[in-house]
């Protein structure tokens, strides 16, 4: 059995971590502003802990929950972007210093002090494993013109790596995962299904819960620093 925390679990890839991930007997924290699907039907215990982690105490709040259990993965999945982000309607000079701050805040700041105030909860799992959601937004000679969703997911990158260093005394394992463009979610039957493999436009959400459930299958001698997954026709 695990213990598990998913930041941003309430809806999209988050909830597919939610559902595809853990096990019958496994315990999951999700961390979310709106309510999760917290249905048991698979042997999984779920646990909701409502936060915005765009406020500064969110991490204490996160900590305060989980108490002194072990936490064997933390999944951080939360991350927003520009109102008019990905489509012809962005314009950087039209982006406010707010909207800024937000993004950065939830995709990066967070990630890092929620990381931090679980350390001594990872810290009592035999083979811990953090998985944080970066994007190919965020890597080398990426082509987005969306500034501050990809100045969060390249320091997303770095906070990875650094965190590793910090981490590995304790042996626990830091991976950065860096998804294209994701399909809908589909869940039938509390399972999350794959859109037609026909379509590779979108990398289908179940593809990345099995590289999520590969990473933390790994014993405590291993580990994946970084991950990246393309849909077959994005280019970075």
């Amino acid at each position: 059995m695990a213990n598990m925390v998913v930041f941003g679990g309430s809806r999209g890839l988050g909830a597919a971590f939610s559902l595809g991930v853990p096990s019958p007997g496994d315990v999951v924290w999700l961390v979310s502003r709106g309510k999760p699907d917290l249905n048991d039907h698979d042997g999984v215990r779920r646990l909701w802990i409502e936060a915005d982690l765009s406020e500064r105490g969110a991490s204490e709040l996160v900590a305060a929950a989980v108490g002194n259990a072990a936490i064997d993965v933390a999944i951080y999945n939360a991350g927003i972007w520009e109102r008019d982000a990905f489509s012809s309607s962005y314009a950087f000079a039209n982006v406010g210093d707010d909207e800024t701050e937000r993004i950065i805040t939830i995709n990066l700041v967070s990630a890092i002090t929620c990381m931090r105030a679980l350390l001594p909860n990872l810290r009592k799992s035999i083979a811990g494993k953090v998985i944080l959601i970066g994007s190919t937004s965020g890597l080398d000679h990426a082509s987005g013109p969306e500034v501050a969703y990809a100045a969060s997911k390249f320091g997303l990158r770095g906070a990875a790596h650094s965190l590793r260093e910090n981490f590995r005394g304790d042996g626990i394992a830091v991976t950065c995962l860096n998804p294209g463009n994701i399909g809908a979610i589909k869940v039938e039957g509390g399972v999350v299904s794959s859109v037609p493999h026909e379509d590779r436009r979108m990398i289908p959400p179940a593809d990345l819960v099995e590289i999520a459930k590969c990473v933390i299958r790994l014993s405590n001698a291993s580990c994946v620093k970084e991950i990246d997954v393309m849909a077959m026709t994005d280019r970075v």
